[in-house]
């Protein structure tokens, strides 16, 4: 099993799992390049798997299914979450949370996880065998995704939910945030020093024109400050800065996300 990155806008990254002849596409904001992609690399598509209804991770999906079909797949299964399912144009299968999708001609079993937060139906896709988590904008390489449509408390419940997963999970996240991401977290937690290696390795492969995920739930778990909001340093950096009153998980959590929507 491989996982192939297709770069498309200005920063996402549409995720394509394959076996070398057959594939399912996570999140195909754009059908152009996930097209060009399968073809480039001889694979029939199998399914696609949808985790928010956002453009930049639907938009394509009407004009891939149609362009991906074969006589293996004539009728392409579109996954994707039932509480979006209104709003998401060409879904097939409507999916909740703990239900289980198994995609037979990859041997890939995934478990569906609901994470509200970023929107109130988001899903991600966890294949414990593989040791992959496909989660869209609910969990970004040193960051989270913003609240558009639920609460802290929501997206504290799905950040947590994320977490416990094994520590040697690969994260796929959709966008490439990861250094803006860091220069937060190391304002907020500058006396962490695994997260001051991080940068100098991301940057690194950066400069070399490289993707810095997928990430790890273990190295997450150790620099992402969504995921660290109850530290002691972070909690003073929260409080130095007049952002927090209260020192409970979610307040700190909530201060954390206001000020990284306007941090420059």
């Amino acid at each position: 099993m491989d996982v192939l990155a297709v770069p498309a806008f200005d920063d996402n990254y549409l995720w394509i799992i394959h076996d070398g002849r057959y594939a399912a596409v996570v999140d195909p904001g754009d059908a152009v390049p996930v097209l060009a992609a399968l073809q480039a690399e001889g694979l029939t598509l199998a399914a696609i798997l949808l985790t928010h209804h956002h453009a930049d991770h639907v938009g394509g999906v009407v004009e891939l299914a149609r362009q991906a079909a074969s006589d293996t797949f004539p009728i392409i299964p579109v996954y994707g979450p039932a509480r979006e399912q209104s709003r998401i144009k060409g879904m097939t299968v409507p999916l909740h949370g703990n239900d289980q999708v198994d995609i037979a001609v990859l041997g890939l079993r995934l478990e569906v996880i609901e994470v509200p937060g970023h929107t109130l139906g988001h899903i991600a896709y966890h294949a414990p065998e593989q040791a992959m988590l496909f989660c869209g904008d609910t969990l970004f390489a040193g960051g989270c995704g913003r609240l558009f449509e639920g609460t802290p408390q929501q997206m504290v419940d799905s950040l947590r939910r994320l977490a416990s997963l094994p520590g040697q999970t690969a994260v796929y996240c959709a966008h490439e945030y990861t250094l803006s991401n860091l220069k937060f977290a190391a304002e907020v937690e500058p006396g962490n020093a695994e997260l001051h290696a991080r940068i100098t390795r991301e940057r690194a492969r950066r400069e070399r024109g490289e993707p810095t995920v997928p990430t790890s739930i273990a190295l997450e778990r150790q620099t992402n400050p969504f995921l660290r909001a109850t530290e002691k340093e972070i909690l003073d950096s929260l409080q130095k800065a007049g952002r927090l009153k209260e020192l409970d998980e979610v307040s700190s959590f909530a201060a954390l996300r206001e000020w990284k929507n306007s941090y420059k």
